[in-house]
């Protein structure tokens, strides 16, 4: 028998068990696989408790009394997850979310999301309303390669084993080859970012993953872990959540002019600025590590949000803006020919 159909067999043998199943009924069930030497057949029953507890499958010996046998039982309590009491309008939602997701052609763990949202679907039923939200994560054209790039990355970081890359650097124009531990995935703003501990560097770095040519996941020991994540890292520290916040540079003071009705939105549209008001103006002072990223956004505001300083921010920003307006200039019309 198979090791994966005998760990399924095994855990359905324990769940429809009325009473604790003794070793010797173990032995007997599994003939195939436990049979032959007392010695062998105990270290393969343990590597396969191992295993399933591994996979939060909790399989424990109870010594019981005179009115019960002694055996192994599965724990239903701590085995079933409790019911989550979702309404049918945040099924929905959660419903369109996933579907989003899966859409976008590029997104980890595809399989179980699909197989979830089948789930969701199958339990609902018709209570399942039409979600009044429309969400899309464009994933751009190469979805089918970053999918493929997901997926290796969600399952080395899932199982903590580490990786090879060889990694495009816009600063540089270079590739270089790295081995990094991946911590984790975060998508933000249709940009899907590598956070891992670099070893070529000796910290935490975030990798933007398009721009990771080559992959390939460490093949040695691949029941073992390679690393382990520390107890006090958190993802959200380590990945921009602002077009501003993505480290192309040394952070830059970049003071910008607000009017009309984004005064009143300063904190909104600024979150980590300084905002200083005056009667109809406000101006925000923003650290940025991508200028280009801040003055994108600031031209996505409209005439009523300017840059202030420094020079270079101005400077940049005109051109942004008049590139944008010559390409929406009315083609110039064809001179009329003599007759």
């Amino acid at each position: 028998m198979e090791r994966t159909e005998r760990l399924l067999d095994l855990v359905a043998l324990l769940l429809d068990a009325r009473e604790p199943v003794s070793w010797a009924e173990l032995r007997e069930a599994f003939g195939e696989d436990y049979g032959g030497s007392q010695d062998a057949a105990e270290r393969k029953f343990e590597r396969d408790k191992a295993e399933l507890l591994e996979l939060g499958i909790p399989i424990t010996y109870v010594q019981c009394d005179d009115d019960r046998k002694d055996g192994y039982v599965l724990d239903r309590e701590a085995y079933y997850l409790p019911e989550v009491g979702l309404t049918p309008e945040e099924l929905a939602v959660l419903y369109a979310a996933g579907s989003a997701a899966l859409a976008s052609g590029a997104f980890p763990a595809r399989l179980d999301l699909a197989h979830a949202l089948r789930k969701i679907g199958f339990f609902a039923g018709s209570e399942l309303p039409i979600p009044k939200v429309r969400m899309e994560l464009g994933a751009g054209h190469d979805a089918p390669e970053l999918a493929a790039r997901l997926e290796l990355l969600w399952a080395a970081a899932s199982s903590r084993k580490s990786v090879d890359i060889t990694y495009y650097s816009p600063r540089s124009g270079e590739l270089t080859r790295r081995r990094v531990d991946p911590y984790g995935l975060a998508l933000r703003r249709g940009l899907w970012s590598l956070v891992s501990r670099c070893h070529l560097r000796g910290g935490v770095r975030t990798f933007h993953v398009h721009r990771i040519r080559e992959l390939e996941v460490n093949a040695a020991r691949p029941r073992s872990s390679d690393f382990e994540v520390p107890k006090d890292f958190r993802l959200e520290d380590h990945v921009a959540r602002y077009p501003w916040q993505h480290s192309f540079h040394e952070p830059l003071e970049v003071r910008l002019g607000l009017e009309g009705e984004l005064v009143a939105m300063a904190e909104r549209l600024f979150p980590t600025a300084e905002v200083a008001r005056r009667l109809r103006s406000a101006t925000v002072t923003v650290r940025a590590t991508d200028l280009e990223g801040l003055l994108k956004y600031a031209l996505s505001l409209g005439a009523k949000c300017r840059v202030l300083s420094p020079e270079q921010a101005v400077l940049r920003h005109r051109e942004m803006a008049k590139r944008i307006l010559d390409a929406h200039q009315p083609a110039p019309a064809a001179a009329a020919g003599g007759g």
